[in-house]
């Protein structure tokens, strides 16, 4: 049980309102998990402050940038982090092929294309025939 759960408890217990004995102790130990200062802000307050400091440094002269090489480097490493994660890479293709399967005129071009493509091939159209007319106990 954490320390808030406790302290809850000891709260309840006493029926007061007010920290009983037990809460009493526990808020004099140290908290070592407790997030203080830019880690403790919300995120737009971090934003905020992190773009003046990206500012100040642009217009000091000392901002990095990156060339179009360091840039793409940079992006490749992300990329090839980010497609380690089997799961979220499948869940990005499922919206790819949700989203494109919405458009009935793209699939439709899909496919004629693939169908063009294979009723070119005569001898596997002779082959697709007589497989069907089997089945159906034609000879």
């Amino acid at each position: 049980m954490s320390s808030m759960d406790e302290r809850a408890v000891a709260i309840q217990e006493n029926g007061s309102g007010e920290p009983g004995p037990v809460s009493e102790t526990l808020e004099k130990k140290p908290r070592h998990t407790d997030q203080r200062g830019f880690a403790a802000m919300d995120e737009e307050k971090q934003r905020q402050i992190a773009s003046k400091g990206g500012r100040a440094a642009h217009e000091k002269g000392t901002a990095h940038e990156f060339t179009p090489d360091e840039a793409r480097q940079a992006g490749k490493k992300g990329g090839d982090a980010v497609s380690k994660n089997r799961q979220h890479m499948a869940e990005i293709g499922r919206k790819g092929g949700e989203r494109v399967s919405q458009d009935r005129e793209h699939m439709a071009q899909i496919g004629r294309k693939g169908g063009e493509a294979v009723s070119g091939d005569r001898e596997h159209m002779a082959e697709i025939g007589r497989k069907g007319g089997e089945a159906r106990g034609e000879r």
